[in-house]
C-alpha cells in the first residue's frame, strides 16, 4: 500500500521532472517507511536513480538493479522524457529489497506500485515454472514478472486491489491499470505547460506547474443536487480525471497529447447460477473464507473494522477462525467508532462479537467539537467534499488503528451493494414480481417487510411504484426526491455552466453507462456495484485509511466472490424481508445468532441529524455562512432560508447542510475558482503546510 505519482513529458521542459520528488513528499501520509524516483531519457541506458529522507540508509547500501544512486535528485538524463515516483507503505516483505521503483533483472521494465496481489505466492510458483527468478519476497516483484511474462494480459490472473505504472524502456511504452472495482486510485492530469501527470491522490497536482483549479460545473452539479459522486471517470475538479475500476491505457511515450486511451480491460458479466439454495450457501461460505485467508497475508500487525453490523462481524468471525487454526488468534485486534446518542450506537452488537470471541477490542466516539476542530483536515485528506459525516467516524477508526501500531484493516465494505443490504432494494423486488406477476410472491413480501422492518402497506407499494417507472423517468425525479428542490434558488447553476432542465446534470453523469435498463434487482444491484454507491464509499477507504498509513483489505470485493454472487437468483440474496439471505445463512454457527439475524443497519454512523437539531443553531448558521462565502457564488443565500426552515420544522432535517458545509470547504482549501473566474493561485501550499 503506497503512494505513487508518474510525469510524461509531452513537449514541455524536461527539468520539470524534477517535480515528481515534490509531489510524492504531498503523499508521504500514503507512504512514511521509504521513498525513490527514477528518471529516464530517449536512450534506454540513460536512467537516473534517486531516494529521499525517508529512504533506509540500507537500502542505499545494498546491491538492488533498482537501488538509489543518491539520495535526492542530481543531474537529469539528457532529453529527459519520464519520471516515476513513490512513497513506501511496508507491508509484505519489508525489507529494503521491497523498495520503489522497481525494476526487471535486466532493467527493462519498471513499475511504482500501490496495492496488494493477495494471490502472489501462487503466481510466484507458476513464474518460477516458466524461469523467473525472484531477488525478493514481495507482491510488486510478482506483478512485474507478470507483466513481463504475459503482458497487459497479467491483469486477469490477479486477485488484488491495485494502480500501478509500468515503464517499458525498450519500447518506451507506458501501461497504468486500476483493479476491477478501484479499490486502489489512480488520477491524471494534463498539464498546459507540456506534460502529463498521474497520481495517487489529486492533492499532488496542487504542486505542480500550471495547476489552476476550476470547478468542474456538473460534476459539481451532480454532487449538490443528486448526491452523486465518483460516478463517471470526471471529478469535482475540472480537467482532472480517474481511471474508473477495470480500466488501463497504454501508450508510448510521445504518441499521446491531450487524452489517455484509455480501455475497459474488465467487465462485471455473471453467468447465470444453476443450483439449490444450500449448494450457493456452501459455496458462498468457501468463497468469503478463502477471500479472509487471502486477505490476512502481512508481515506487520493487522486487525478488523468492526461496526456491530452483518458485514464487518462476519469478517471479524472468519479471520478469528482461520488465525485460531494457525494459533495466532492473539494477534487480532477490532476497532469501532460508536456513539454517545442510543439511537446511533451499535457497541452492544459489536460487544457481542468480542464476548464470544475473546478478541481485543478498541473504541472510539465521534464528536461535534471534534469534528469542526478537524474538518478542513478531513477535506484536504479527502480531496473533493464528500457526502455524510460517517466519513469522520471511519477516519477516527483508522486513527485508532494507526495508534495501536496496527497497519492492516479488513473492512467490509462492498457487501450491501451485491448483497441487496440496502432497504429501498425492496422495492426493486417488489417491482421484480410485479414485472412478472407473480401476486402471491408481492403480497407475501409486504407482509415479510412489514413484520420484519415495520414499513406499512402503502410505504412498500409507494417503494414498488418508483422502481416501476423507466429508468429515464427516476433519474429526472432523482433531485426531487433527495433535495426536495431541484435547481431551485439555493443554487446558482448558470455559474456552473449545468443545463436548465433539472435533471440534466444527472443524466450527463450517467451518459457513460452501459447494460440493462435499471428496472430489476439485479441491474440496479450492478449500478450500485459499478457506479452509484462503491465507487465513492471506496474513494472514502482509502483516503481515511491512507491518512493514517493504515492499509484497509475488502474480502466482500474479491473478484470470484463478486461474480459468484452477481450469478445467483435474486431470491438467495433478498427474499421475504430478508436481506443478505444467503451471507446470513453461511454464517449460521459462526456469528451470535442476535447479530446474524439483526435486520437494522447503520455502519459507521454519527449522530449529524442529532447535531443538526440540538446543538447550538448558531454554529451552523455560522458555517453556511462561511459557505456561501467560500462557494463564489454558486450557492447563494438561500441556503440560510433552508436552514431556518429546517430549524423551525417547515422543512424536514436534511443532510444537505453538511454537503453545503463540506463544499465550501473544499473550494476554500484547494482554492478552486468558478468556470467564469479569473485566473487563481498556483496552487494551496498554505493549506499544505498546515495539513501534511
Amino acid at each position: 500500500m503506497c503512494g505513487i505519482a508518474a510525469l510524461v513529458m509531452l513537449g514541455g521542459l524536461p527539468e520539470q521532472l524534477r517535480h515528481i520528488t515534490v509531489m510524492t513528499d504531498i503523499l508521504r501520509h500514503r507512504g512514511p517507511d521509504d521513498e525513490g524516483s527514477v528518471f529516464f531519457g530517449q536512450n534506454p541506458r540513460e536512467i537516473s536513480i534517486f531516494g529521499g529522507e525517508d529512504t533506509p540508509l540500507a537500502v542505499y547500501g545494498s546491491d538492488l538493479a533498482y537501488a538509489p544512486q543518491h539520495p535526492t535528485p542530481g543531474g537529469l538524463p539528457e532529453r529527459a522524457v519520464l519520471a516515476l515516483g513513490h512513497r513506501r507503505l511496508s507491508i509484505i516483505d519489508p525489507t529494503p529489497a521491497g523498495h520503489q521503483p522497481m525494476c526487471s533483472p535486466d532493467r527493462r521494465y519498471w513499475i511504482v506500485y500501490n496495492g496488494e496481489i493477495y494471490n502472489y505466492r501462487e503466481l510466484r510458483l507458476e513464474l518460477e515454472a516458466y524461469g523467473h527468478r525472484f531477488a525478493s519476497s514481495t507482491d510488486t516483484e510478482v506483478l512485474l514478472a507478470a507483466y513481463a511474462h504475459w503482458g497487459r494480459d497479467c491483469l486477469h490472473r490477479l486477485n488484488g486491489m491495485w494502480a500501478f505504472v509500468i515503464y517499458d524502456t525498450q519500447e518506451q511504452k507506458v501501461f497504468v491499470a486500476r483493479d476491477r472495482f478501484g479499490v486502489k486510485p489512480l488520477y491524471y492530469w494534463f498539464s498546459p505547460e507540456g506534460f502529463l501527470a498521474m497520481a495517487s491522490e489529486i492533492k499532488a497536482f496542487t504542486v505542480l506547474p500550471g495547476w489552476n483549479p476550476h470547478v468542474n460545473g456538473p460534476r459539481v452539479y451532480d454532487y449538490l443536487v443528486s448526491n452523486l459522486l465518483d460516478h463517471t471517470s470526471e471529478t469535482l475538479f475540472a480537467g482532472v480525471y480517474q481511471l474508473r475500476g477495470g480500466e488501463a491505457a497504454e501508450f508510448r511515450v510521445g504518441e499521446i497529447d491531450t487524452a489517455l486511451p484509455v480501455y475497459r480491460w474488465y467487465r462485471l458479466d455473471p453467468h447465470q447460477f444453476s443450483g439449490t439454495f444450500d449448494e450457493a450457501v456452501t459455496e458462498f461460505g468457501r468463497l468469503l473464507r478463502d477471500s479472509v485467508r487471502l486477505r490476512l497475508r502481512s508481515d506487520v500487525p493487522g486487525g478488523s473494522c468492526l461496526s456491530g453490523g452483518l458485514d464487518s462481524s462476519s469478517i471479524v468471525c472468519l479471520a478469528n477462525d482461520l488465525l485460531r487454526e494457525e494459533q495466532k488468534e492473539g494477534f487480532q485486534k477490532t476497532f469501532s467508532a460508536c456513539s454517545d446518542v442510543k439511537e446511533y450506537d451499535e457497541r452492544e452488537y459489536a460487544d457481542e462479537v468480542i464476548s464470544a470471541r475473546g478478541i481485543e477490542a478498541h473504541y472510539t466516539y465521534p464528536s461535534f467539537e471534534e469534528l469542526l476542530e478537524e474538518l478542513d483536515e478531513l477535506v484536504w485528506y479527502q480531496d473533493e467534499p464528500f457526502k455524510t459525516t460517517s466519513i469522520y467516524a471511519q477516519w477516527l477508526v483508522f486513527e485508532l488503528a494507526a495508534n495501536h501500531g496496527v497497519k492492516v484493516l479488513l473492512d467490509g465494505q462492498g457487501a450491501d451493494e451485491q448483497l441487496c443490504g440496502y432497504q429501498w432494494f425492496f422495492g426493486c423486488r417488489y417491482a421484480d414480481h410485479f414485472h412478472s406477476m407473480k401476486w402471491k410472491m408481492l403480497w407475501r413480501d409486504i407482509r415479510a417487510v412489514k413484520s420484519r422492518h415495520g414499513l406499512s402497506e402503502f410505504q412498500s407499494l409507494s417503494m414498488m411504484g418508483y422502481y416501476l417507472l423507466p429508468s429515464s423517468v427516476r433519474e429526472i425525479m432523482k433531485p426531487y426526491a433527495t433535495s426536495g428542490q431541484a435547481g431551485s434558488s439555493w443554487l446558482n447553476t448558470g455559474l456552473l455552466s449545468a443545463y436548465n432542465a433539472a435533471a440534466s446534470g444527472a443524466e450527463r453523469s450517467f451518459a457513460a453507462r452501459s447494460g440493462p435498463s435499471l428496472t430489476t434487482t439485479q441491474s440496479i444491484a450492478l449500478d450500485q456495484m459499478l457506479w452509484v454507491s462503491l465507487p465513492s464509499l471506496l474513494h472514502w477507504e482509502d483516503r481515511n485509511s491512507m491518512a493514517h498509513s493504515v492499509e484497509s483489505r475488502v474480502p466482500f470485493l474479491d473478484y470470484r466472490l463478486v461474480e459468484y454472487v452477481m450469478s445467483l437468483p435474486e431470491e438467495y440474496r433478498i427474499h421475504e424481508g430478508v436481506t443478505k439471505r444467503i451471507l446470513r445463512e453461511a454464517m449460521s454457527g459462526i456469528l451470535p445468532e442476535r447479530v446474524r439475524m439483526r435486520m437494522d443497519k447503520m455502519g459507521f454512523y454519527t449522530a449529524e441529524e442529532h447535531w443538526l437539531r440540538y446543538e447550538d443553531p448558531e454554529i451552523f448558521r455560522r458555517l453556511l455562512v462561511e459557505a456561501v462565502q467560500d462557494s463564489k457564488g454558486i450557492l447563494t443565500k438561500e441556503v440560510l432560508g433552508k436552514l431556518e426552515r429546517m430549524f423551525t420544522g417547515d422543512d424536514p432535517v436534511s443532510a444537505m447542510v453538511w454537503r453545503w458545509i463540506l463544499f465550501g470547504r473544499w473550494m476554500r482549501i484547494f482554492n478552486v475558482q468558478t468556470p467564469n473566474a479569473g485566473v487563481g493561485l498556483a496552487g494551496v501550499s498554505g493549506v499544505q503546510g498546515g495539513l501534511t
